[in-house]
């Protein structure tokens, strides 16, 4: 079910990770080593990613090479969204590319990329064809963020919301289905682009619109699926149940989960960015899915 994983998401965005807990990302590195370690064990054909960084920084990489945090990795990732959010432009992708290809000799993933419709749904269409246009062929793996934009009723996953002014709200235009699951003009020209071209779609626990979610991807052509299991629902009461039913739904697909969100109780603060008192509380949530769903 699963062929791949991803460690945490975005370590290098404060919205993700911690930074006052863990200013230089030694506990990062240190919590990805014993879970990579524990992966490799338990599962050792299944492909082990850095978890995509975002903003592309060849520096962070370097620190995590210094760690050793890329001793039992397969390949890293790296996330970009020049249009809505990086402050470089789109079709300097190849250039972001080659940075971190210069500091690491493993492949490097694009577990996430995406162009919100925030503006005009014409942007979006635009976006998702010159990125095609740019990766694919380029590296190996890329997941386009998302199918679904993010219900209005919900918040999205940030730690900055104030200060982020109208580009907060890009964050609820990036699907190419609207919230109601009727498709936006990207929607209709993906499939050009499969199954080359995986999706990464965020399933929040009990996600009501997982069945409707599988069957646009049959209908797009999508084989490779991006998604999370979280440490932190994992704690929920009837938390087994949803995965179950959660994976076996994917179970057509090639799953790239990424493990992240640390429970409160288990964070060195209480909160799911925090890095957790004991990394190996982590592998082992990580080596409970493998022994689950690899």
């Amino acid at each position: 079910m699963i062929e791949a994983v991803t460690f945490w998401n975005e370590a290098n965005n404060k919205s993700h990770w911690d930074m006052e807990v863990d200013p230089e990302w030694r506990l990062y590195a240190d919590m990805v080593k014993v879970a990579a370690q524990a992966v490799r064990a338990q599962a050792p054909h299944v492909t082990r990613v850095l978890g995509g960084i975002s903003p592309i920084d060849p520096a962070f990489i370097r620190r995590m090479h210094e760690f050793g945090a890329l001793d039992d990795l397969d390949a890293v990732g790296v996330h970009g969204f020049p249009l809505d959010w990086n402050l470089w432009p789109l079709d300097s992708w190849p250039e972001r590319i080659a940075e971190i290809e210069a500091v690491t000799p493993l492949p490097v993933w694009v577990p996430e990329v995406g162009v919100s419709s925030f503006g005009a749904e014409e942007v979006q269409d635009f976006g998702l064809r010159r990125t095609a246009s740019l990766l694919l062929g380029r590296v190996p793996r890329i997941h386009w963020y998302s199918l679904y934009d993010l219900p209005q009723a919900w918040e999205a996953t940030t730690r900055h919301k104030e200060a982020e002014g109208s580009s907060y709200y890009r964050h609820f235009h990036m699907g190419l289905l609207r919230e109601d699951g009727t498709p936006k003009m990207a929607a209709r020209q993906f499939h050009e682009y499969t199954p080359e071209m995986g999706i990464c779609q965020w399933f929040h626990f009990e996600d009501h619109r997982l069945d409707d979610a599988v069957g646009w991807l049959r209908r797009l052509g999508v084989r490779k699926v991006r998604t999370g299991l979280s440490w932190a629902d994992w704690l929920r009461p009837d938390s087994e149940r949803w995965f179950d039913r959660m994976v076996s739904a994917l179970d057509e697909f090639e799953v790239t989960a990424t493990f992240c969100f640390t429970p409160e109780c288990e964070g060195i603060q209480p909160h799911h960015t925090s890095a957790p008192r004991e990394p190996q509380r982590f592998a082992d949530f990580c080596v409970e899915m493998m022994r689950r769903y690899a």
